[in-house]
């Protein structure tokens, strides 16, 4: 699951502290804003946008910021725009009608939400919260499509992002559907997660700003569940959880798990 990376998770300490140091007011979830954070998120992100592009966007665009919790847009409701996540983070998430939640993806800044629907003019297919407090510019569909009508590269990065979403959904369905147990599910989660930890004295260390709620969602299981087999790699010594930091002593073991 390539969209779940570890990176998702981090706090933005970094991002926010370069952000800081380019705007001076902040909102009242304590996010600092600016007149560009359209321009400001894509250009920090691996966005290859030109600066007419880039301004072009911050012109079209109304920035709003919004608590924890928020939901921006429904799973089935008539698209009315894109959003571009500026800060903070989001999940992107479906629910079935007996209330189940699958997490698709945790966006991070610079992402474009709501696109394949504003692209093709059919509902949303994700509802999309807000995990912690966010900025996100909203751009209207009518403006959104003229847009990367008159601007080639616009077009190019909306094509490959529309791509890399696509690849992520079938590496989820991939890692969902061949796993055999839940077990499986959290060791491949933990091991793509660990792509971007930092190694340790032989372990590695990574920041998980979710709740157990939210890693079953992202691999379809239930909260208890992973609470216990975290308690189990616990026991086994695979892993230790300190506050929000956790640590992956024993990366071979996951790896069998995986390959079991």
């Amino acid at each position: 699951m390539s969209s779940v990376t570890m990176a998702s998770f981090r706090q933005e300490d970094s991002y926010f502290s370069s952000f800081s140091s380019r705007t001076a007011s902040r909102s009242p979830y304590g996010l600092p804003v600016g007149d560009n954070c359209v321009s400001e998120a894509l250009r920090d992100s691996e966005a290859h946008l030109s600066e007419r592009t880039l301004e072009g966007l911050d012109r079209i665009k109304h920035a709003t910021s919004y608590p924890e919790g928020s939901v921006i847009f429904v799973e089935g409701q008539v698209p009315r725009g894109v959003y571009i996540l500026c800060q903070g983070r989001v999940k992107m998430m479906t629910t079935n009608r007996d209330g189940k939640t699958f997490i698709m993806k945790i966006a991070q800044p610079g992402e474009i939400l709501g696109l394949h629907a504003v692209v093709t003019g059919c509902p949303y297919e994700l509802t999309v919260e807000t995990l912690q407090p966010a900025q996100l510019a909203f751009i209207s569909r009518a403006d959104f499509i003229r847009f990367i009508k008159e601007h080639g590269d616009a077009c190019l990065h909306v094509a490959q992002q529309l791509s890399n979403d696509c690849q992520s959904a079938y590496e989820v369905i991939r890692s969902i559907g061949l796993s055999h147990s839940v077990s499986e599910k959290l060791a491949r989660l933990l091991l793509q997660w660990c792509c971007d930890g930092r190694v340790s004295d032989g372990a590695i260390r990574l920041k998980l700003a979710l709740t157990h709620e939210e890693v079953a969602q992202l691999i379809g299981t239930t909260r208890e569940t992973v609470t216990r087999t975290l308690g189990e790699l616990r026991k086994k010594h695979v892993l230790e959880l300190n506050g929000s930091t956790l640590i992956i002593r024993n990366r071979a073991a996951l790896e069998q798990m995986v390959e079991a």
